[in-house]
């Protein structure tokens, strides 16, 4: 049996549709800041982001032609508006890369855990390890340039200890106790994801065109602000330092260089993926505060969500995934 002729998986079909969607979207994003960018070192980094996904772009619509399925639409030039002002400074545009190229790896590999063909699991190899590079390119820039934001140090201690008491798990109740190194790794990455997720609302509310996103990405800026107080203010409780806002990177301009679409469905993509992280940070949270700083910020995320589907449905703007087939429309059509 040829192991590339194995007919495609509902699962592996999922994962290249949404690879092509959010591909497609985040592609448009990299063309734009391409065009304002004048640092020559910041934009070879994007040339090459552009080119990679040209590449995984053409193998995807290969794989989903070859199963018969209809290629997704996306995002298209339609949704780019060339010949904009600046929007957002160069070092946010490099932070960007850098937080979507993390969104990338777990995209990634998450593809790769759910794909059983052997061709479609050396693509997705491949496209971690294309992943993996600009996540060393965007690090090494960063570095270079003074903008990348480390974690906090601890100090080590003399030896290792078991947890001797239940008051380990107290946190704004009890008598408390300090961050764990495990706790702050899901602190420090949902902050800086939250501060992204404002930064962009930000500057998509100031270029929108129609008053009903405006209000909807106006109250996800909120919503982000509201999740990076929570978990900044564990983090100062401990004397912690936090990574810093990027809001002073978005310009004054009012000229869109995308679709509504494209922000709105940018924007619900980071709330939807911000789940993933929470749950994450919920799982290793052994502290009552961070407990329910982690449960709010996910009912939050999920009101916000479901406004969006609500706008995005009734501008015809959520394109449908592959579907179940109908077992009872197929019988009614005999």
């Amino acid at each position: 049996m040829d192991k590339n002729k194995l007919k495609l998986t509902s699962s592996e079909i999922g994962t290249l549709w949404g690879e092509y969607v959010n591909g497609t979207m985040t592609d448009v994003v990299n063309r734009y800041m391409l065009s304002i960018i004048e640092d020559e070192s910041v934009k070879a980094v994007f040339e090459d982001a552009i080119k990679t996904f040209a590449k995984q772009k053409k193998q995807i619509v290969t794989f989903i032609e070859n199963e018969g399925f209809p290629v997704p639409i996306g995002f298209t030039e339609s949704d780019l508006n060339k010949g904009t002002q600046k929007l957002f400074t160069a070092t946010f545009c490099l932070n960007y890369l850098h937080i979507m190229t993390l969104h990338g790896l777990l995209g990634h590999t998450t593809s790769l855990g759910v794909s059983v063909r052997e061709d479609l699991r050396y693509f997705y190899d491949s496209c971690d390890n294309d992943a993996k590079r600009m996540y060393h390119q965007t690090i090494e820039l960063l570095l270079e340039k003074g903008e990348f934001q480390r974690d906090p140090y601890f100090y080590p201690a003399k030896n290792p200890e078991y947890i001797s008491s239940q008051d380990f798990s107290d946190g704004f109740f009890g008598k408390g106790r300090r961050l764990t190194a495990t706790e702050i790794i899901s602190i420090s990455f949902n902050l800086k994801k939250s501060i992204m997720a404002k930064t962009l609302s930000i500057g998509f509310s100031q270029v929108s065109q129609s008053k009903e996103v405006r209000k909807f990405l106006e109250d996800s800026e909120k919503t982000a602000d509201n999740q990076i107080q929570s978990l900044s203010k564990i983090m100062h409780a401990d004397n912690l330092p936090v990574p810093k806002s990027w809001e002073t990177e978005v310009t004054n301009s009012t000229d869109a260089p995308f679709s509504d679409k494209l922000m709105m469905y940018h924007i619900g993509f980071l709330f939807q993926a911000a789940q993933n992280y929470h749950g994450a940070g919920l799982a290793s949270a052994m502290r009552t505060d961070l407990v329910t700083a982690y449960e709010g910020t996910i009912l939050k995320n999920l009101m916000v969500t479901k406004k969006w589907f609500n706008i995005m449905v009734k501008n015809k703007w959520l394109e449908q995934p592959p579907l179940a087939p109908n077992r009872k429309e197929i019988a009614r059509e005999k």
